[in-house]
């Protein structure tokens, strides 16, 4: 039997659609400007999916000079953090297009940093990455961390030096975003599906969180369902959250698109590297579509299960359930899968994404039907052209942002639940998260499928 997505409208939302989709009424008003070239010295405009190669280059051009950058959202430019007054160094940026920035710290001092945090205060509750808007590195320490815990966290803070690091308290826990029952189901768990792949063997499979992937072997798409697809690679805590399940009928269709709920999809034609101010969406089966901003590269967080290290960290929101969906941008591009963080849709708060990148790269696996390769800049899928169905998510009356039956307000919802913020990655409480209140649970999650 074939698995295939379970299609209402077929609206794919490409780059140049409208504001507005789903809960998040935004769908990035920048993604889609153009380059342009008006001279060395002027500042080009950039897609924000095309800052991270440019990076990358300057990166490696600059050596020991380049001290990080970010994507300036609001004027569609990126900045490059430099150490020292080289008119050289300082030429060469502005040449290829990019903002200069002078700052204090080197990119060997931010590394060394971190490293002595991780040595002296890898503290559960606790997470650190770099600003590269602040040049410093963030440190943040969620509800748990008091007494003993923030004495020693604090003091090595300011062991770093002056304008090394700062730290802040998050009033949340920070907890994976793995709850019971609601999109794909595992052993009493439930998460989101992140992304369809290929895997090496050309087998249909797809993308969801480490900590899904160890906390039950085999996954449906409904709950107490026949299993759809079994666990093959699994990598949480440590170097990574993310796994990759194949489907266990050779046949499933598995697009390359995310379902943003009632039929809508954004198709995926690549995956890209996070870039910090990069303007991001989120899919996820508990509270749908949310939209944010990447705030950090190189996130290490210091879960209750263990610390993992290389997480992408922004500001869209998540709760439980949500765990495994999709980061992705308006036009395309797969950026990452929900890890976990703290506070909720209500509240806001951090969270952490495993890198599609890196994921695909350890797994071996292409995204969708292998038109896409693991590493970003592949165009070769852009998306269709019903970026003009008037159908489109972004003008769809009936989206589920004013869907009072929509999980993500649901009062017997597993988002509103107090006893289920301990986040625990195999999480047998058995609430019957799978009650969406007629949102129809499996059509909302990222991807997800069903039986022909």
């Amino acid at each position: 039997m074939s698995h295939k997505r379970i299609p209402k409208r077929k609206a794919a939302i490409a780059a140049g659609s409208v504001a507005a989709l789903g809960a998040a009424a935004l769908l990035l008003p920048n993604a889609n400007a153009s380059q342009t070239d008006s001279g060395d010295a002027t500042p080009r405009t950039f897609k924000s999916a095309d800052v991270s190669d440019l990076a990358s280059q300057l990166a490696s051009q600059l050596g020991d000079a380049f001290a990080g950058s970010y994507y300036n959202a609001d004027k569609q430019q990126l900045v490059v953090n430099v150490v020292g007054n080289d008119s050289k160094v300082i030429n060469q940026i502005r040449k290829a297009g990019a903002v200069p920035n002078q700052v204090q710290n080197s990119t060997s001092t931010l590394q060394a940093a971190a490293k002595t945090l991780k040595t002296d205060a890898t503290i559960p509750g606790t997470a650190w990455a770099v600003d590269p808007k602040t040049n410093e590195i963030r440190v943040t320490a969620d509800s748990t961390v008091k007494g003993t815990k923030w004495d020693t966290l604090t003091s090595t803070v300011k062991s770093l030096g002056s304008g090394v690091a700062t730290v802040k308290k998050s009033a949340g826990t920070f907890k994976t975003f793995v709850s019971g029952g609601d999109a794909i189901f595992g052993g009493g768990a439930r998460c989101s599906l992140g992304f369809n792949v290929t895997a090496g063997d050309g087998s249909p499979a797809f993308l969801t969180a480490g900590h899904c992937g160890v906390a039950a072997a085999a996954w449906s798409d409904s709950q107490d369902g026949q299993p759809i697809a079994t666990v093959d690679q699994a990598t949480f805590p440590g170097a990574g959250d993310f796994s990759l399940v194949k489907y266990d009928d050779p046949n499933t269709q598995a697009p390359s698109e995310v379902n943003v709920g009632n039929g809508q999809t954004v198709q995926i034609s690549q995956a890209a590297d996070a870039t910090v101010g990069q303007k991001v969406l989120r899919m996820g089966s508990t509270t749908g579509l949310n939209d944010g901003s990447v705030t950090g590269l190189d996130a290490t967080v210091n879960y209750p299960e263990g610390t993992v290290t290389g997480l992408i960290q922004t500001d869209v929101c998540a709760e439980p359930g949500d765990s495994g969906g999709s980061l992705f941008t308006q036009d395309g591009s797969a950026i990452g899968l929900t890890s976990g963080g703290s506070g909720d849709c209500t509240v806001g708060g951090e969270t952490f994404f495993q890198p599609v990148t890196t994921a695909l790269e350890a797994v071996g696996a292409t995204l969708g039907a292998g038109g896409a390769a693991a590493g970003a800049g592949d165009e070769s899928a852009a998306p269709g052209d019903a970026a003009t169905d008037p159908a489109g998510a972004a003008t769809d009356p009936a989206g589920e942002a004013t869907d009072p039956a929509g999980a993500a307000t649901d009062p017997a919802g597993e988002a509103t639940d107090p006893a289920d913020q301990s986040g625990g990655g195999a999480d047998q409480s058995g609430n019957d998260g799978a009650d969406q209140s007629g949102n129809d649970g499996a059509d909302d999650g990222s991807g997800l499928v069903s039986s022909n």
